[in-house]
Protein backbone atom coordinates (compact mmCIF):
# COMPACT_ATOMS: atom_id res chain seq x y z
CA UNK A 1 0.00 0.00 0.00
CA UNK A 2 1.74 3.20 -1.11
CA UNK A 3 1.83 6.63 1.88
CA UNK A 4 -1.53 7.69 0.06
CA UNK A 5 -3.62 4.45 1.12
CA UNK A 6 -4.24 3.25 -2.49
CA UNK A 7 -3.05 0.24 -3.42
CA UNK A 8 -0.74 -0.55 -5.88
CA UNK A 9 -1.14 -3.21 -8.96
CA UNK A 10 0.48 -6.07 -8.43
CA UNK A 11 2.25 -8.30 -10.78
CA UNK A 12 2.25 -12.19 -9.36
CA UNK A 13 4.49 -14.48 -11.53
CA UNK A 14 4.05 -18.37 -11.56
CA UNK A 15 6.84 -19.81 -12.56
CA UNK A 16 7.10 -17.81 -16.03
CA UNK A 17 3.64 -17.13 -16.43
CA UNK A 18 1.39 -14.39 -15.14
CA UNK A 19 -1.48 -14.58 -13.25
CA UNK A 20 -4.79 -14.62 -14.76
CA UNK A 21 -6.08 -10.58 -13.97
CA UNK A 22 -3.72 -10.30 -11.21
CA UNK A 23 -4.84 -7.87 -8.34
CA UNK A 24 -3.76 -6.62 -4.99
CA UNK A 25 -6.61 -7.95 -2.63
CA UNK A 26 -6.24 -10.79 -0.14
CA UNK A 27 -2.25 -10.86 -1.32
CA UNK A 28 -1.43 -7.41 -0.19
CA UNK A 29 -4.43 -5.81 1.23
CA UNK A 30 -5.31 -8.37 3.92
CA UNK A 31 -8.70 -9.08 5.80
CA UNK A 32 -6.47 -7.86 9.12
CA UNK A 33 -5.73 -4.48 6.91
CA UNK A 34 -9.30 -4.93 6.14
CA UNK A 35 -10.87 -4.98 8.97
CA UNK A 36 -8.14 -2.57 10.61
CA UNK A 37 -9.68 0.07 7.79
CA UNK A 38 -13.53 -0.57 8.39
CA UNK A 39 -12.98 -0.59 12.24
CA UNK A 40 -12.32 3.19 12.11
CA UNK A 41 -15.08 3.91 10.65
CA UNK A 42 -18.58 4.08 12.74
CA UNK A 43 -21.28 5.58 10.54
CA UNK A 44 -22.77 3.46 7.45
CA UNK A 45 -21.94 6.41 5.26
CA UNK A 46 -18.22 6.18 6.01
CA UNK A 47 -18.15 2.08 5.30
CA UNK A 48 -20.26 2.92 1.91
CA UNK A 49 -17.69 5.11 0.77
CA UNK A 50 -14.90 2.89 2.00
CA UNK A 51 -16.89 0.36 -0.41
CA UNK A 52 -16.58 2.47 -3.58
CA UNK A 53 -12.98 3.37 -2.35
CA UNK A 54 -12.42 -0.59 -2.78
CA UNK A 55 -14.23 -0.93 -6.35
CA UNK A 56 -12.04 1.71 -7.37
CA UNK A 57 -9.19 -0.33 -6.39
CA UNK A 58 -9.84 -3.46 -8.33
CA UNK A 59 -8.68 -3.37 -11.68
CA UNK A 60 -11.27 -3.92 -14.59
CA UNK A 61 -11.05 -7.51 -16.13
CA UNK A 62 -10.53 -7.40 -19.65
CA UNK A 63 -12.56 -7.66 -22.41
CA UNK A 64 -11.76 -11.37 -23.45
CA UNK A 65 -12.61 -12.66 -19.62
CA UNK A 66 -15.96 -11.10 -19.73
CA UNK A 67 -17.77 -13.91 -21.00
CA UNK A 68 -20.56 -15.95 -20.52
CA UNK A 69 -18.90 -18.38 -18.77
CA UNK A 70 -17.40 -16.08 -15.93
CA UNK A 71 -21.14 -13.61 -15.69
CA UNK A 72 -22.92 -15.01 -12.65
CA UNK A 73 -27.04 -14.87 -12.45
CA UNK A 74 -28.63 -14.08 -9.50
CA UNK A 75 -27.29 -10.23 -9.09
CA UNK A 76 -29.06 -6.33 -10.39
CA UNK A 77 -25.78 -5.94 -12.39
CA UNK A 78 -23.38 -7.54 -14.51
CA UNK A 79 -21.08 -9.51 -12.33
CA UNK A 80 -18.40 -11.30 -14.23
CA UNK A 81 -15.96 -14.35 -11.80
CA UNK A 82 -13.23 -16.30 -12.61
CA UNK A 83 -10.73 -18.27 -10.55
CA UNK A 84 -7.56 -20.31 -11.34
CA UNK A 85 -5.77 -23.11 -8.71
CA UNK A 86 -2.08 -21.93 -8.19
CA UNK A 87 1.06 -23.83 -8.78
CA UNK A 88 1.10 -23.71 -5.04
CA UNK A 89 -2.09 -25.39 -4.48
CA UNK A 90 -4.10 -21.70 -3.76
CA UNK A 91 -6.78 -20.18 -5.18
CA UNK A 92 -6.96 -17.13 -7.43
CA UNK A 93 -9.95 -15.38 -8.16
CA UNK A 94 -10.72 -12.25 -9.97
CA UNK A 95 -13.89 -10.17 -11.28
CA UNK A 96 -15.58 -7.49 -12.37
CA UNK A 97 -18.59 -5.31 -12.03
CA UNK A 98 -20.45 -2.63 -13.92
CA UNK A 99 -21.68 -1.65 -10.49
CA UNK A 100 -19.72 0.75 -8.33
CA UNK A 101 -21.30 -1.14 -4.56
CA UNK A 102 -21.13 -4.79 -5.89
CA UNK A 103 -17.73 -4.02 -7.38
CA UNK A 104 -16.44 -3.45 -3.72
CA UNK A 105 -18.37 -6.29 -2.56
CA UNK A 106 -16.73 -8.41 -5.33
CA UNK A 107 -12.85 -6.54 -3.75
CA UNK A 108 -14.08 -7.51 -0.29
CA UNK A 109 -15.00 -11.32 -1.30
CA UNK A 110 -11.50 -11.39 -3.09
CA UNK A 111 -9.50 -10.14 -0.19
CA UNK A 112 -11.51 -13.04 2.03
CA UNK A 113 -11.33 -15.76 -1.12
CA UNK A 114 -7.89 -15.27 -2.36
CA UNK A 115 -4.86 -17.55 -1.74
CA UNK A 116 -7.05 -20.17 0.29
CA UNK A 117 -6.83 -24.16 -0.85
CA UNK A 118 -9.79 -25.01 -2.61
CA UNK A 119 -10.61 -27.43 0.52
CA UNK A 120 -10.35 -24.16 2.58
CA UNK A 121 -12.85 -22.31 0.41
CA UNK A 122 -15.35 -25.00 0.40
CA UNK A 123 -15.01 -25.58 4.44
CA UNK A 124 -15.32 -21.50 5.14
CA UNK A 125 -18.13 -19.26 4.67
CA UNK A 126 -16.70 -16.52 2.16
CA UNK A 127 -19.18 -13.79 4.00
CA UNK A 128 -17.23 -14.22 6.98
CA UNK A 129 -15.07 -11.43 6.17
CA UNK A 130 -18.26 -9.32 5.78
CA UNK A 131 -20.02 -10.16 9.51
CA UNK A 132 -16.25 -9.06 10.74
CA UNK A 133 -16.63 -5.93 8.78
CA UNK A 134 -20.19 -5.18 9.97
CA UNK A 135 -21.66 -4.93 6.63
CA UNK A 136 -24.38 -7.46 6.04
CA UNK A 137 -26.39 -6.08 8.03
CA UNK A 138 -26.96 -2.47 6.01
CA UNK A 139 -27.25 -4.13 2.55
CA UNK A 140 -30.79 -4.42 0.72
CA UNK A 141 -32.08 -7.32 0.04
CA UNK A 142 -31.50 -7.57 -3.47
CA UNK A 143 -27.38 -6.51 -2.47
CA UNK A 144 -27.40 -9.50 0.31
CA UNK A 145 -28.93 -11.91 -2.22
CA UNK A 146 -26.32 -10.91 -4.85
CA UNK A 147 -23.04 -11.18 -2.32
CA UNK A 148 -24.96 -14.93 -1.49
CA UNK A 149 -24.31 -15.54 -5.03
CA UNK A 150 -20.88 -14.07 -5.66
CA UNK A 151 -20.05 -16.70 -2.36
CA UNK A 152 -21.82 -19.18 -3.99
CA UNK A 153 -19.72 -18.81 -7.29
CA UNK A 154 -16.69 -18.65 -5.18
CA UNK A 155 -17.33 -21.79 -3.09
CA UNK A 156 -18.72 -23.54 -7.26
CA UNK A 157 -15.31 -22.65 -8.58
CA UNK A 158 -13.14 -24.04 -5.68
CA UNK A 159 -15.18 -27.70 -5.94
CA UNK A 160 -14.05 -27.56 -9.74
CA UNK A 161 -10.41 -27.72 -8.37
CA UNK A 162 -10.43 -30.78 -5.44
Amino acid sequence: ISKSGKLRTIYLERRGSRMIAPHSFGRILTPDMLIARFDALKLWEERYRQIILLARELPPLPPELKQQKTELAGCENQVWLGGELLEDGTMHYYGDSDGRIVKGLLAILLTGAEGKTPQQIIDNDPLTLFQQLNILEQLSSSRASGLNSLAAGIKSIAKNYL
